[in-house]
């Protein structure tokens, strides 16, 4: 295969893809608008079952992609140039495993073709989440700690 006749992903570094290429490498998964805590003595980073306010659990997308920064001043938005540092992505995810010089999971809706993809994988955390608005004290999220959302999903294989 040629690098013409090859994907974007494995042509581009992520620092010269135009936007929609960028945003075509999100899977839909939702890992990454959970909330987390860090633990102060290893510095682990520990997911939740509770997702941002602004997450729709059963579309596993953001309600207001555009504004989310001004509604959620915290969101981190991912670039080329902070990957590196967010070490809380998920494992599975593409920005992060191209980043890392690996390859895009066979369950990714830019290899398959579906979009439905990631949650017919069992990777997404699709109507599996309760949104930080529940709690009067987001430090209680603590409670619905998802330790196995922390794992390597990337080997998961499609459902159906």
């Amino acid at each position: 295969m040629t690098a013409a006749t090859k994907p974007f992903w494995e042509t581009k570094p992520l620092s010269q893809m135009n936007r929609t290429e960028w945003e075509s490498l999100c899977d839909g998964c939702g890992l990454c608008c959970l909330v987390r805590f860090e633990d102060e003595d290893t510095g682990e980073v520990i997911p939740t079952r509770v997702h941002c306010k602004l997450f729709n659990p059963d579309s596993c997308t953001c309600t207001d992609y555009p504004n989310r920064k001004k509604y959620v001043p915290d969101c981190i938005k991912l670039t080329p140039h902070n990957i590196e540092a967010l070490e809380w992505m998920p494992k599975s995810c593409a920005y992060r495993r191209l980043h890392e010089g690996k390859d895009l999971p066979r369950w990714h809706p830019l290899i398959t073709g579906d979009p439905d993809s990631t949650h017919k994988a069992g990777v997404s955390i699709r109507g599996q989440t309760v949104s930080e608005t529940a709690f009067a004290d987001i430090e209680d999220a603590i409670d619905f700690m998802a330790m196995e959302w922390a794992e390597d999903r990337s080997n998961w294989e499609p459902k159906g």
